[in-house]
């Protein structure tokens, strides 16, 4: 009997001693990990990210602490070339960006943007919501139709984000007549615009994003909902006309299809280049445990946030698909992703580097 307790003591220690050399742990263990938000606070990145924030610490070895950190500026530039240059490629750094960024890295729309998506280790996709293109309730352009009657005038965070190549988009390919205004720091400042009747509307902004922050716009009835973008439609919009549907020729179709794809990544967290394999690996099964963590979602549900995963290693694929698309389609899609109709907003802090 001495002989196998001792046996069973030393198979625990033995067993401790595994668990107590995790290197993925013991590099966490006392870390204060930071989220870089690449907006300011109050809109549907800085809401998602803190969100995910909170939760994912308690199901990443070691159990570190997380601070959110809000650098706004062109459109999330700031924060990639941010997360891309300067933060440590150990693993501590996360961030959300911008859904347009894989997009405008692959047609070279932003001089400012010197971060190399492919480069990212990714670790999952909160949401896929359509990006919707509205008008405030009293703006005369109510359809897509209007829209291509009348200049409509709309808001948008920087050049390079989604919130320019959408609108852009729509005026090249389908003929509407938006004039965008660019330059808001945030999507908070493009609403209170659009309230004060400094702005017609909005040029994009996810539905989720609208059903969680500013769920009055919809329940009052304050959006006119012009187009969505997506690969299909939103459950719940069935009546907003999909941007991929209104193609009138294979080129178009094609072009469209591919803009659409590339709205699909979503809201992509991920961390910097050059993190360790294994701190990867930790990572991307932290995000994917808090996912499906009761009180990540008791809380997601409280605050009306949609969450759609996509795992890391899908996002991974689907950024480097829209970067590595054939050359021939690119280059059709970066003429009509240039905007002749945008104008930057007096007095707009331009991107840093």
């Amino acid at each position: 009997m001495k002989a196998s307790a001792y046996a069973l003591a030393c198979i625990i220690a033995s067993l401790a001693g595994t668990a107590a050399a995790d290197p993925v742990a013991d590099f966490y263990k006392g870390k204060q990990m930071q989220f870089i938000i690449r907006s300011n606070a109050g809109g549907g990145y800085d809401q998602y990210s803190r969100l995910l924030g909170r939760h994912i610490v308690k199901h990443i070895p070691g159990n570190p602490t997380m601070l959110p950190v809000n650098m706004p500026g062109g459109g999330g530039l700031q924060a990639a070339n941010f997360i891309a240059q300067a933060a440590p490629k150990d693993g501590t750094y996360l961030t959300m960006v911008g859904q347009g960024l894989p997009m405008d890295q692959a047609l070279g729309l932003s001089k400012g943007l010197q971060a190399d998506m492919k480069t990212f280790n990714w670790i999952g996709n909160m949401s896929d919501s359509n990006q919707i293109t509205i008008t405030w309730h009293t703006s005369p352009t109510k359809t897509i139709e209007d829209a291509m009657q009348r200049e409509t005038v709309i808001g948008a965070t920087g050049a390079g984000s989604i919130s320019t190549q959408i609108p852009a988009v729509l005026n090249n390919v389908l003929g509407t007549k938006f004039k965008v205004i660019f330059g808001y720091p945030g999507g908070p400042e493009i609403n209170l615009a659009m309230e004060r009747g400094e702005l017609e509307g909005r040029a994009t902004n996810p539905w989720a994003s609208y059903v969680s922050v500013t769920p009055h716009y919809v329940a009052e009835k304050k959006l006119n909902l012009l187009v969505q973008t997506g690969m299909k439609k939103e459950q719940d919009l069935p009546n907003v006309p999909l941007m991929r549907d209104l193609a009138k020729t294979p080129e178009q179709k094609a072009i469209l299809d591919y803009v659409s794809k590339a709205v699909a990544v979503g809201r992509p967290v991920g961390t910097t280049p050059g993190v360790p394999a294994d701190r990867v690996a930790a990572l991307r099964k932290a995000f994917d445990a808090t996912l499906t963590d009761p009180a990540f979602i008791a809380e997601a549900d409280k605050q009306k946030m949609e969450i759609n995963a996509m795992t890391g290693a899908e996002l991974q694929q689907i950024i480097t698909d829209v970067i590595d698309a054939p050359v021939e389609l690119l280059e059709k899609v970066r003429v009509v992703t240039s905007s002749r109709d945008a104008k930057e907003l007096p007095g707009a802090k331009p991107a840093a580097n």
